[in-house]
């Protein structure tokens, strides 16, 4: 296919999406999101297709002490029409440094597009021989894989990622985490913490001493004790610095994949290439 053939939203959307209400609570969400397998859900207006939020794993994460999706959601959304050219839908997730855009048609919610559309259905059949080394990222969270997931996660959270890459007793790649393997392996359990706080009257010694006992609950991630290597997927597929944009492409669509690590001619790895890495090449 020709780089410079246009093709609509329309052929690539997918139209039996997933999605959430307000008024509604995370545990529904999360249910949803494991079950389908998706990462991000339109949130719309209970009993209408209008759509009023963007909710992801990520909001869930970051939020663990919210229940409401209403306080929980993106309202700040990015969307597109059926009739739009997938360049400009890339253009939109570049800019706005997001993963999905929900379609609209005549106010209502029609239809849902992500990275991995635009990879799995349209850059894939692209002649587009641009080296992986162009689009890759090179400051990846990296970890030995004997790591507990606690301290992965926090780890994987400093770069601001939504992946992480477990190393063996070599340096060697063993395997890659991504957000959706550390949400399986975690619960959100609450911890209520006491604070005591006395006061009494200065110079007194006859005051009494008052004391305000404060409970603080509060709601956080809590792992299983299993390490990195312990639910990394180590069936890797590896591309090197000078695979073309389109072959890239190809394996996430074979593999159903969002990234993939890149290697050097020694093997060594330099980078990561993701799918919101690739979109770029529609754009460009």
């Amino acid at each position: 296919m020709d780089v410079g053939v246009k093709m609509l939203v329309n052929e690539i959307m997918a139209e039996d999406i997933y999605f959430v209400h307000v008024p509604g609570n995370r545990t529904n969400a999360l249910k949803i999101m494991r079950e389908k397998k998706v990462s991000g859900l339109p949130v719309v207006k209970n009993g209408t297709n209008e759509l009023v939020g963007v909710l992801t794993r990520t909001d869930l994460v970051e939020n663990p002490d919210e229940e409401q999706i209403a306080l929980i959601m993106s309202r700040n959304i990015v969307t597109a029409s059926p009739d739009d050219d997938v360049k400009d839908v890339a253009v939109k997730m570049i800019d706005n440094n997001i993963r999905r855009v929900p379609i609209i048609k005549d106010g209502s919610l029609v239809g849902l597009v992500t990275a991995s559309d635009l990879v799995n259905k349209a850059l894939w059949k692209m002649d587009i021989q641009d080296p992986a080394e162009n689009y890759m990222i090179q400051q990846i969270p990296t970890s030995w894989d004997g790591t507990p997931l606690n301290v992965a996660f926090e780890i994987m959270r400093y770069y601001k990622l939504k992946v992480l890459l477990g190393l063996n007793h070599d340096g060697k790649l063993s395997g890659i985490l991504t957000e959706t393997d550390f949400i399986e392996e975690s619960e959100v359990v609450s911890e209520r913490t006491v604070h005591n706080t006395s006061v009494g009257t200065e110079g007194d010694k006859w005051s009494w001493d008052s004391k305000s006992v404060l409970y603080v609950i509060k709601n956080h991630l809590k792992f299983s004790d299993k390490t990195i290597k312990d639910v990394a997927n180590s069936d890797l597929v590896i591309t090197t610095t000078k695979t073309s944009v389109q072959e890239c492409a190809n394996k996430m669509r074979q593999r159903n994949i969002e990234q993939i690590p890149v290697i050097d001619v020694e093997g060594d790895l330099v980078g990561l290439v993701r799918a919101v890495d690739l979109i770029k090449a529609i754009s460009d």
